[in-house]
């Protein structure tokens, strides 16, 4: 069995392995539910227009406000309409609002007269979304390398511990090992991943929000490569670290140099996302730029050739770490007498075939 057979078998045995545990298949629904809640209820909650009971001369600027009018004979009928419970409120003569118990405020904007408002920067991001946006993408990021990066460390610990590996090993290359695992948790992760964002997507345009839609798919559309390099990345970085250790209880002492340059990153991105200095910075460097990136491309910041540079960066970066990664790998992973230092892993990794 050659290498890439070798590797493909690995990374189907561990798919086919995470797909029946119920604690993987229950996470992912309930990341779907918080995608379609989060896009789908707001637009559910907040109800649809008011509904105004009027005579036929003030029903013109109601409706061009977009609320839902009840064209009625006179002031009584219309005061009716609103005791009977047909309607939220009435516009009648002088003119006045009739509501029962509350205020209702779109009539009284409908009716309000307003200055002419002329928008300096119509294509400005709302503060809202400006403040959302950088958070989700680093959430995703960081929450997406940690759970599916420790689930291969773990993985790796477990066949140390169980001494199964010695059998693996016997059968397959340790490259191949190491590649499937990669390969397995990456198509896990990005496919999670571009789940979330399908049913996202959807819940937006259930909520009538295209305009939104339209200015996060491009961001989006860059995160996906971005994302894939980076988790490659921090992935070779955890199968390093659960190699290093024999014990499941021992990978959070060994990985905290792993958790910390994905933390630090995503708390970097969350509160320096309106410095344009910083985030220039951090769009180029390999642990930030998956979100970094992404964000500058939401908000206009990025020049059109910025994001292509900084893809090859983290590609070579990713490279870089992926073969440092197997070395550590490959040098600790028959080592099962106790914690292995990254350097007597490095030296030794020839030892291992």
């Amino acid at each position: 069995m050659n290498v890439p057979q070798a590797t493909r078998l690995v990374a189907e045995r561990e798919i086919r392995v995470k797909l029946r545990d119920r604690t993987f298949l229950f996470g992912t629904l309930f990341f779907l539910l918080v995608a379609a809640a989060g896009t789908i209820l707001p637009p559910l909650l907040s109800g649809g227009p008011e509904r105004v009971a009027v005579t036929q001369e003030a029903a013109g600027p109601l409706r061009d406000a977009g609320l839902d009018v009840l064209v009625v004979a006179d002031d009584r009928a219309a005061e009716q309409a609103v005791r009977d419970g047909d309607v939220d409120a009435a516009v009648v003569s002088g003119p006045k609002v009739l509501a029962m118990d509350e205020t209702p405020d779109e009539v009284v904007r409908a009716l309000s007269s307003s200055p002419p408002v002329q928008l300096l920067d119509p294509d400005a991001v709302d503060p809202v979304v400006a403040f959302l946006v950088p958070f989700v993408f680093a959430f995703v990021f960081f929450f997406t390398s940690q759970i599916f990066g420790m689930q291969i460390a773990q993985s790796v610990t477990e066949e140390k511990q169980t001494r199964i590996v010695e059998i693996l090993v016997a059968a397959v290359p340790v490259r191949a090992l190491l590649a499937g695992k990669m390969i397995a948790g990456t198509i896990l992760a990005l496919g999670q991943i571009v789940l979330i964002a399908l049913v996202a997507m959807i819940g937006v345009q259930f909520g009538d929000s295209t305009e939104l839609l339209s200015l996060l798919a491009p961001a989006i559309g860059w995160f996906l490569p971005f994302f894939l390099l980076g988790f490659v990345l921090v992935a070779a970085m955890w199968a390093a670290a659960g190699a290093l250790v024999n014990r499941q209880e021992d990978i959070a002492g060994v990985s905290t140099p792993v958790q910390l340059a994905v933390m630090l990153p995503f708390f970097a991105v969350i509160f320096l996302n309106d410095n344009a200095t910083a985030m220039r910075v951090l769009s180029y460097l390999p642990f930030s730029a998956p979100t970094a990136m992404p964000l500058r491309l939401f908000t206009g910041d990025a020049a059109g050739w910025e994001p292509l540079v900084s893809l090859v960066l983290l590609l070579v970066a990713a490279a870089a770490f992926v073969v440092a990664g197997a070395r550590v790998y490959e040098g600790s992973l028959m080592r099962t007498n106790g914690r292995t230092s990254i350097r007597a892993a490095w030296r030794s990794r020839d030892t291992v075939g």
